[in-house]
């Protein structure tokens, strides 16, 4: 049964926002078994603009002008390394502008009963994309039920056409249960972590989904998954 801290308010979520931007292209364009899915050329437009989120020390991967990203290799760099650059490709490829698939992600969290999310981009740089814990687990439990963004999640690393071999930002990925999901951290949001762990307890296979918002650190990726581990810890003792 859901369970949440007392007196929840909405707070930015960093990078859990590219959860939403992931499940809603999966909804519009499904990656099918030896599919790829679309492509989308990079403009130097899109090299300018990374250059411009790199110097405001956003997330971003090295792209190059006329590289050609299929829709996998797209969720790969925005879910692993967590690129904000290519958050904001994949949304304009999929809806012809930034703002609409922003729109497209508030309705999405509207039908899915996320009433305190508002999502203003879809990388969640944006201190105005704002949630609450409760919301995101109505997403993870979904995420969690995708077999493909399972996958992708629980993938270490993975290999791109410019940058190269990519990594997961999740250190807890094959560790103590944890088979993912998602980090995100920014001096607004904290340190955030959707998660997913599966552990023998009580003689059987337990799942716990959950979410932490919020935790402050020197490192902030890694006070939110010490954050999970402790709550991990506690309601399903190993």
């Amino acid at each position: 049964d859901p369970a949440a801290s007392p007196n929840e308010q909405p707070v930015p979520i960093a990078s859990l926002a590219k959860v939403m931007t992931a499940y809603l292209v999966v909804s519009e364009y499904p990656l099918h078994p030896g599919s790829d899915g679309f492509t989308m050329k990079v403009r130097p437009g899109d090299v300018t603009d990374t250059a411009r989120r790199r110097a405001r020390e956003e997330s971003v991967i090295d792209i190059a002008a006329g590289e050609v990203l299929s829709e996998r290799q797209a969720l790969m760099a925005m879910l692993l390394p967590s690129a904000n650059n290519i958050a904001v490709l994949i949304a304009r490829r999929v809806s012809g502008s930034v703002n609409a698939f922003v729109a497209r992600m508030n309705a999405t969290a509207h039908r899915l009963g996320m009433n305190r999310t508002v999502y203003t981009d879809p990388s969640g740089f944006e201190a105005t994309t704002v949630s609450t814990a409760t919301d995101q687990l109505v997403l993870a439990e979904k995420v969690a039920e995708h077999r493909l963004l399972a996958q992708m999640m629980a993938t270490r690393s993975y290999q791109l056409p410019v940058v190269g071999t990519v990594h997961n930002t999740d250190a807890l990925l094959g560790t103590g249960g944890f088979v993912g999901m998602k980090t995100g951290s920014d001096d607004a949001a904290g340190g955030c972590f959707m998660f997913h762990v599966r552990r023998h307890s009580g003689g059987r296979m337990v799942e716990l989904i959950g979410v932490v918002l919020g935790q402050s650190g020197h490192n902030l990726i890694a006070a939110g998954q010490i954050a999970a581990r402790q709550l991990a810890d506690r309601v399903l003792p190993r």
